[in-house]
């Protein structure tokens, strides 16, 4: 059997002291492209994410998902002799990535500034709710509390009564991974051009605000519009009742609308007032009652009939479907979408592949999510440290 191919981060050493969502995930994208990280975690309970949600032996499913492939390292760092195992391995890191408040990680002597003096090719990754400045710098802000001040709670509002809401998920600390993870991908690149290491803050804010201002903020962003589209050209969107369930489809262009009512039934869809997109802006009143007609229409189809007349058109389209029921999706299946392992903890796992498709790089799932300190002396024996555990461990510097 050939050795399988290296994956794009395949070398880069990072070492990971951040909790929950947005740092680990962030770095988590990184273990499945190959790169190897070490998770530092405080004695106890180690990363909250551990805990938050369904979890099974201290391994929760968001753990699992954001931390596999990692090594963890419990150590104190309110101690001196921990911060400077800490800094022996960020010596030798690509990458450390932290998300404690502004302030807290100076108190522990791991700031960008102490860690580059050792080490000027860092690049240091720094995630916080509102960033270092501004009034709102020392903040506590957990993801509701960045939806709300970054603007997905009021683009969620209710079209009738315009009662802002959250999201369902953790949206704002996963926007504010994927944002990391490209951002430290082009710190690393920028680094091989000669540029070296450098500080990277990722405010959740400041990640919040792009995502939603790219859709949801016309009139913010075209400050002399007149103001009679709605800032969000989503706003409004509703999912469609068949006889058996629900689903969507997405009439845009001029085709997909006509496909969409042809494959309905729905009469009126070459009314020169909604036939073209240019018609259908200039006539929001027109067009609403032609959607309570394809409403209607959909309501006497099942699922199944609906998709198979609006495929036959080529519209877009589309059925709602849980995570539960995505397993059994016939294109899920396929392709190979989610993937079954074993965790000797947590016991069977279902996770999605990777979502890039490398061609000759390609990433992979990392395997289980590790233990709190599972690989804390493996770590330490590669730090040259061998002979020092058994008194660090009773010391309470490790665990």
């Amino acid at each position: 059997m050939s050795e399988p191919k290296p994956g794009p981060m395949q070398g880069i050493r990072v070492v990971d002291l951040s909790i929950a969502l947005s740092g680990p995930w962030a770095v988590g994208i990184m273990a499945d492209q190959g790169a190897s990280v070490i998770k530092v975690e405080a004695l106890g309970i180690g990363d909250i994410g551990r805990w938050i949600g369904v979890a099974r032996g201290g391994i929760s499913a968001m753990a699992q998902m954001v931390n596999r492939g990692k090594r963890s390292l419990a150590v104190n760092l309110k101690t001196d002799r921990g911060q400077q195992i800490v800094r022996r391995l960020a010596r030798e890191a690509d990458v450390f990535v932290q998300n404690f408040r502004p302030g807290v990680i100076e108190r522990l002597g791991l700031s960008y500034a102490e860690l580059r003096e050792a080490n000027p090719e860092l690049i240091y990754v720094s995630i916080s709710g509102f960033g270092s400045e501004g009034p709102y710098r020392e903040k506590s802000a957990y993801d509701p509390v960045v939806q709300a001040y970054g603007g997905l709670a009021a683009s969620q509002s209710h079209v009738e009564t315009g009662e802002p809401q959250l999201i369902y998920q953790v949206a704002a600390d996963k926007i504010t991974a994927l944002t990391a993870s490209q951002a430290i991908a082009s710190a690393l690149f920028a680094r091989e051009r000669g540029a070296g290491g450098q500080h990277l803050e990722v405010p959740m804010l400041d990640a919040v605000v792009n995502f939603v201002w790219a859709d949801a903020a016309g009139n913010e962003v075209l400050r002399d519009s007149d103001g009679s589209q709605p800032s969000s050209f989503s706003h409004g969107q509703r999912l469609w009742r068949f006889k058996d369930g629900w689903g969507i489809a997405a009439p845009v262009s001029d085709e997909d609308f006509a496909g969409i009512c042809r494959g309905l039934g729905v009469e009126g869809w070459d009314a020169p007032e909604v036939k073209t997109i240019a018609a259908r802006r200039q006539n929001p009143e027109a067009m609403a009652a032609m959607m309570q007609k394809i409403y209607l229409a959909a309501e006497s189809f099942t699922t199944r009939e609906v998709m198979e007349r609006l495929e036959a058109e080529g519209a877009p389209c589309g059925v709602v479907l849980s995570p539960a029921e995505l397993a059994a999706d016939p294109h899920a299946k396929a392709v190979g979408l989610l993937v079954d392992s074993e965790h000797p903890v947590a016991g069977p796992l279902r996770q999605p592949r990777p979502p890039v498709r490398f061609e000759k790089t390609p990433a992979r799932l990392g395997g289980p999510a590790p233990t709190l300190g599972q690989q804390t002396d493996a770590i330490l024996e590669e730090l040259g440290l061998a002979h020092e555990i058994e008194e660090l461990r009773a010391g309470g510097i490790v665990g």
